[in-house]
């Protein structure tokens, strides 16, 4: 079904700031007065914690981006179409400082990509919806986010809350019909995850924080745009248990840079982002890894994580 047009609010020359609190879903009080956000930072410990997934890590870890071993392995370039190809990698001993789910916490590792989860014509439309609301907003430096769960939006060196912020005028940017086609993609995505790693599916639960994002080769203006550092998951967010991005731009088409590096003792392994290709992984440290930085051109993806304890699961975003 073909999704509504989209109307961009006429944005206001006052300065933008902080609206509304977090949300599970979509609506929330959409009757907050705009008077109310402006001079305001959004300080949610979500939104500031988004980007901690790209932020840096302890020294120890930027040094092992670069091991010494020979070469970049290609799990995936941008040209070839992948059924699906899985590489396992032995479990750390990570998960062991955690809860145990039995039939969901990793016992089999590793990572994956596909090209055949969704279509080519889906991707696309996942695109708009990531243009359409970062259009509202965006990072001063090279790295933006858009997480309609929370409604947290990059807003020059702060963060907004869309759904606060705009309020019913939302729902001409974001449809319905939007959220529908979200959700069945990371149901997909859900069953991808657990056919693979043999989980039963209603096992695994969507976790925060989970956000669209947009990257380009501009300087960076806070810690916020530095996506490039080498990160571990679960470490950063301990209930992290699968990780997903789907990419929605084309490595050398549509950007320059901006690979997905595995960081691994002897080489690093690459994956170049294809419209509609889908990468996921454990979160453990068996896959710490980085991106490259952006040369030129925007980057689009899509990080969508799972967790397999029910107290960190959130609720889809929906206008119903």
């Amino acid at each position: 079904m073909a999704t509504k047009p989209r109307r961009r609010p006429r944005v206001t020359g006052e300065s933008w700031a902080a609206v509304g609190t977090s949300r599970g879903a979509a609506g929330g009080k959409a009757s907050l007065k705009r008077s109310h956000a402006l001079g305001r930072s959004w300080r949610s410990p979500l939104a500031w914690g988004v980007f901690a997934l790209i932020l840096a890590v302890p020294a120890v870890y930027f040094l092992w981006a670069y091991p010494t071993g020979e070469g970049m392995e290609v799990l995936a370039s941008q040209h070839e179409t992948l059924q699906h190809k899985f590489y396992p990698v032995p479990c750390s001993q990570d998960y062991g400082n955690h809860k145990q789910f039995t039939g969901c916490t990793p016992l089999k590792c590793g990572r994956a990509v596909t090209d055949a989860v969704i279509t080519h014509q889906e991707a696309k439309r996942m695109l708009r919806i990531a243009e359409a609301g970062l259009s509202l907003g965006g990072s001063d430096g090279g790295a933006s986010i858009l997480d309609l769960h929370s409604g947290a939006l990059s807003m020059g060196k702060k963060f907004v809350n869309i759904y606060g912020y705009y309020g019913e005028e939302m729902k001409e940017i974001l449809t319905e019909e939007d959220f529908q086609l979200y959700r069945n993609v990371k149901r997909r995505i859900q069953q991808e995850i657990a056919r693979t790693f043999d989980l039963d599916a209603n096992s695994l639960y969507l976790t925060k924080p989970t956000f669209f994002s947009r990257m380009n080769s501009s300087e960076a203006k806070t810690a916020h745009d530095e996506y490039w550092h080498p990160h571990i998951d679960k470490v950063t967010y301990g209930s992290f248990d699968y990780t997903s991005l789907l990419y929605l731009s084309d490595y050398s088409r549509d950007f320059g840079g901006g690979r997905f590096i595995f960081i691994d003792e002897k080489t690093n392994s690459t994956l170049e982002p294809r419209l509609g290709r889908l990468s996921f992984f454990t979160s453990g440290s068996e896959n710490l890894h980085r991106v490259e930085k952006v040369s030129w051109g925007t980057r689009y993806a899509i990080t969508i994580s799972f967790t397999c304890n029910p107290d960190y699961s959130i609720m889809d975003p929906t206008w119903l």
